[in-house]
């Protein structure tokens, strides 16, 4: 059996070395956050093992699912995108991977730029509206993809576009009577009514007028005289209608205006996040969660990030008493910690808060497995809940080298050692078995690091983890 691992094709390897650099440069690259000593906060960017842009958030079933397109690695002087990806958290700071359960081969007629899109649940199943062009004459259109889950697979609903005027940028709503709408532009900014089937619209696509009072006056394009630019994000709250946009080019801040109704009359309302971050596009994504309110964007502070390799990342806000959105700028922190995690049940391994080194990939065991594991790169999971104690620790792992250790560590990458355990060769990267061991010392709400060892090349996959309480 052959040992020899496969080189990821994708994804942003991460070294102990680069992990450092990438604290330093957000240092510089962001603006540093108030950060309680004892508050467990996300690590901005979310995810660091791909590129991720366009961030679409959707709150269903006691978690957030974030949809994402992806940035192929390498990307310098133009957007190299062939798929979107899916995430899932619980507390707003450990991120579990699910892949890419939708990609420019679900549609048989798109040529290339899976660009920003957004998801939407209705009657139990799941429609993900993207831009992409369209095979034979590269005009962009939007599809729209269907699933019976948050996470896929996604096929495509019509077999052709739904609509098809050379723009971009889609974004659902559907409001508190049924009635759902599309709308999506750029340059100009369109919607329309969509039918309860969520694949067919009613009449035909309007332009909403984009006028200095609605949307901003622009003072640097004669032939945009208003701040729209692109990246329309629309929902309702209290009774009032909010569009949040990418404003201006380039380098884009994000704007917002209001409405007394889904269809306008739009009136400016200001800044939402200023040009910060490394890259000259940005996108919202706005979302309630366990009693909270959420703002996604995406910058370029990752290790090679930059304008065509971004990286999603998220802040926790709260409205003005009137309605209005607060400023809200790019942190390194991120989001306060929204619940902890319970160690007691399995565990994805791909849920994490920080990776270094690692990438992920589909599993034959089922779902996706963090792989490509070298000497010294770790796993970090922030806010684990351990009570009065763990005994033992599982894990589900494969080796078709000389395997490795798991070091459990508690803090830190080189915090306190609870439990150590040895992964043999298995046969195979895909060939899982179970493997534990004694945990000691592992109590309270702790940051947990699985810490990997071993020799050169590569040491092992891991698919899930679970610790054992102790008893009293």
């Amino acid at each position: 059996m052959s040992t020899v691992r496969p080189i990821p094709t994708t994804g942003t390897r991460f070294t102990r070395a680069a992990a450092w650099v990438v604290g330093l440069l957000l240092t510089f690259a962001v603006l540093p956050a108030a950060v309680h000593p004892t508050e467990a906060r996300a690590d901005n960017p979310i995810v660091q093992h791909v590129y991720t842009a366009d961030p679409s958030p959707l709150v269903h079933n006691g978690r957030v699912y974030l949809y994402t397109g992806h940035d192929e690695d390498g990307s310098t002087s133009s957007f190299v995108m062939k798929d979107w990806r899916v995430w899932s958290s619980a507390d707003m700071v450990n991120w579990t991977d699910h892949g890419s359960p939708l990609s420019l081969n679900t549609f048989s007629w798109a040529a290339d730029n899976a660009w920003a899109g957004q998801a939407v649940e209705r009657g139990g199943k799941f429609y993900w509206y993207v831009p992409v062009t369209v095979r034979g004459t590269g005009q962009f259109a939007i599809g729209v993809a269907v699933a019976d889950s948050p996470t896929g697979p996604f096929r495509d609903a019509l077999g052709h576009p739904l609509v098809e005027n050379t723009e971009i940028d889609p974004t659902v709503f559907i409001d508190d009577d049924g009635q759902a709408y599309l709308y999506w532009g750029n340059p100009n900014l369109w919607y329309v009514k969509l039918n309860a089937d969520m694949t067919s619209y009613a009449g035909s696509p309007t332009r909403i007028p984009l006028t200095t009072a609605g949307f901003g006056t622009r003072t640097d394009n004669p032939d945009r005289p208003t701040l729209y630019e692109e990246g329309p994000w629309v929902y309702k709250r209290g009774g009032l209608y909010y569009i949040v946009y990418a404003a201006k080019c380039c380098q884009e801040f994000i704007a917002y205006s209001t409405a007394p109704s889904p269809t306008g009359p739009w009136t400016y309302r200001g800044t939402v996040m200023p040009a910060q971050g490394n890259s000259f596009t940005n996108h919202p994504g706005i979302v309630d969660f366990k009693g909270n309110s959420y703002f996604f964007y995406h910058n370029g502070a990752l290790p090679g990030g930059g304008g065509f390799t971004r990286s999603v990342a998220v802040e926790r806000f709260s409205y003005n008493a009137d309605g209005t959105i607060p400023v809200i700028n790019m942190t390194n922190s991120g989001a306060p910690q929204a619940d902890t995690l319970n160690p007691y049940v399995r565990q994805e391994a791909e849920t994490l808060a920080w990776g270094s080194g690692i990438e992920t990939e589909w599993t034959s065991d089922g779902g996706m497995n963090v792989g490509w594991i070298d000497n010294g790169d770790y796993i970090k999971v922030k806010g684990v809940a351990f009570g009065p104690g763990a005994s033992s620790f599982t894990a589900r792992v494969a080796s078709a080298s000389a395997g490795g250790t798991v070091e459990l560590r508690l803090g830190s990458p080189s915090g306190t050692v609870v439990g150590r355990c040895g992964v043999p060769n298995t046969g195979g990267w895909q060939t899982w078995t179970t493997v534990t061991c004694p945990v000691g010392g592992a109590a309270g709400t702790q940051d947990l690091y699985l810490r990997f060892t071993g020799g050169s090349g590569y040491l092992l996959n891991m698919n899930w983890w679970q610790f054992t309480p102790g008893t009293s």
